[in-house]
């Protein structure tokens, strides 16, 4: 049954992303240099403008959620810019905040490159009347008005040693290769997959290192050599980036480690195909990013229009997505897209061709 909803979901969303011209990058998209000096953020049609940032430019996964937020933008008539800075750093970010305020645009959605170095920022922007919520990466609560989750961080980080532990039998030493270091979600999945580790039947299992690959991918591939080289005996390296699951596959890969180091993580299918169908890497999971993107376009559309406000147990619904509910979240809140799916040799030949 999950298979088939996924399915359907994805096949919606892979039409609306077919139809989108996604123009990602650390300049802007979708007409933004419409007239800024609207008092409202909309421009002479009266469309209102919803930016999305991300956290860096050359990263397919962003670049289809980011296709996924202009799509909601457009079905609900209203404008998008897309921005995402050429390097993964909170600085970055602040610099295209700072613009987007002076825009006056109506919304900003962020993938957070530091949960708390944006607050600042994000704070201006909110005072200015500007809806904030952050997706995939959250800034801390203080800093948005809601944050949309790709699934729930305990089921993704538990799951993820789970897969590691079963690849290896059990025994052996492992790795995390992550993206950077103050990357939230990334943390947030690292924390719980520490506390999966603590339970007694992994005891034989142990945590070596946790490297960081920044989100680049030469840097994941240098950070996955030195894992190799310095842990001689290493049996798994779990990567739960795109860019990092990749650089890793090609890494094992070439050095015909197949059999000796297996791989598991969160991975685009058309990238991760090869190295799912050689056994590198014997299966790996994720969602979809043009649905993260997506719901993230109404939720932002959504607070504009002041139908939610942010607040837990309000509801409104997100296009194809259905009805959505946004969830208590530490001192914020959140809206859940759904659980991790798996990838493996039965069903990637089906999904590589879908993104």
């Amino acid at each position: 049954m999950m298979t088939l909803g996924l399915t359907a979901v994805m096949a919606v969303s892979l039409l609306a992303g077919c139809g989108s011209n996604n123009n990602a990058g650390s300049g802007e998209s979708g007409g933004a240099n419409a007239a800024a000096d609207a008092s409202n953020g909309a421009d002479a049609g009266g469309k209102k403008k919803f930016a999305i940032i991300f956290k860096n430019t050359g990263n397919p996964y962003g670049e289809k959620m980011m296709e996924g937020f202009k799509k909601a933008i457009e079905e609900k008539g209203d404008e998008a810019i897309l921005k995402a800075p050429d390097q993964p750093t909170a600085e970055a970010q602040i610099q295209m905040i700072e613009e987007l305020i002076s825009q006056k645009v109506d919304s900003i959605s962020i993938a957070g490159n530091d949960p708390d170095a944006l607050q600042p920022a994000l704070t201006k922007a909110m005072k200015a009347g500007i809806k904030v919520s952050s997706l995939d990466s959250a800034v801390n609560a203080q800093s948005r008005n809601t944050h949309v989750n790709q699934a729930d961080p305990e089921r993704i980080g538990r799951t993820l040693i789970q897969g590691v532990s079963e690849m290896i039998g059990g025994e052996g030493e492992i790795a995390i290769l992550s993206a950077t270091s103050q990357a939230t979600n990334q943390n947030t999945w690292i924390e719980w997959m520490k506390k999966e580790l603590e339970d007694p039947k992994y005891a034989n299992v142990k945590l070596v290192k946790v490297a960081y690959g920044d989100d680049l991918r030469d840097k994941s591939v240098s950070e996955t050599e030195a894992l190799l080289k310095s842990y001689p005996n290493l049996k798994g390296i779990i990567a739960p980036t795109t860019v990092g699951i990749a650089a890793a596959g090609k890494v094992l890969t070439d050095k015909g480690l197949k059999d000796k180091v297996k791989l598991t993580g969160l991975g685009l299918p058309s990238e991760m195909a090869e190295y799912i169908e050689s056994g590198v890497c014997p299966w790996m999971y994720l969602w979809n990013p043009i649905d993260v993107g997506y719901l993230a376009g109404f939720a932002a559309e959504g607070l504009v229009a002041g139908e939610i406000t942010g607040a837990t147990g309000e509801k409104f619904t997100a296009g194809s997505l259905g009805e959505k509910e946004i969830v208590a979240d530490g001192d914020g809140t959140q809206i859940m897209l759904g659980d991790p799916f798996k990838f493996d040799a039965g069903n990637i030949a089906e999904w590589k061709e879908v993104y």
